[in-house]
C-alpha cells in the first residue's frame, strides 16, 4: 500500500511540479519574444515617432504578453509532462532504488499481452 501511494507520489510531482516549472519559466521568458517585436509609447521613443518596432498601446501589449506566456507556458508543460512520463518508465526499471515505481505498469501491460 505505501509503495502505490508513494509511487503516485512520486509520479505526480516529477509529472507536474517539474512541467509546471518548466512551463512557467519558459512562459516567463517568452514575453521577450513581444518586446523583440512590438513597443509602447513612451518618452523613450518620442511616444512612437522615432520607433522601429510596430508601436501597440500598453493595454494591447500588456494582454499580448500575457497570451504568448500562457499558450507556450502550456504547451511547454505538456511536452515536459509527456517526455517525462516516458522516460521514467524508461528509465526507473533500470535502478534497484526505483524499479518498485514502475512495476505496477509493467504488470499491466504483461496482461495486456498475455
Amino acid at each position: 500500500m505505501k509503495s502505490r501511494v508513494a509511487r503516485k507520489f512520486v509520479e505526480y510531482v516529477c509529472n507536474n511540479y517539474i512541467g509546471n516549472f518548466l512551463g512557467f519559466a519558459i512562459g516567463m521568458a517568452s514575453t521577450r519574444l513581444v518586446s523583440h517585436f512590438f513597443t509602447t509609447r513612451s518618452i523613450r521613443n518620442l511616444w512612437g515617432l522615432t520607433a522601429h518596432k510596430t508601436v501597440v498601446d500598453k493595454h494591447t501589449y500588456s494582454t499580448m504578453e500575457w497570451v504568448i506566456s500562457v499558450v507556450i507556458g502550456f504547451l511547454v508543460f505538456e511536452i515536459v509532462s509527456k517526455w517525462l512520463g516516458k522516460k521514467m518508465s524508461e528509465i526507473f526499471p533500470k535502478y534497484k532504488l526505483t524499479r518498485w515505481m514502475v512495476e505496477e505498469q509493467e504488470e499491466k501491460k504483461k496482461e495486456a499481452v498475455g
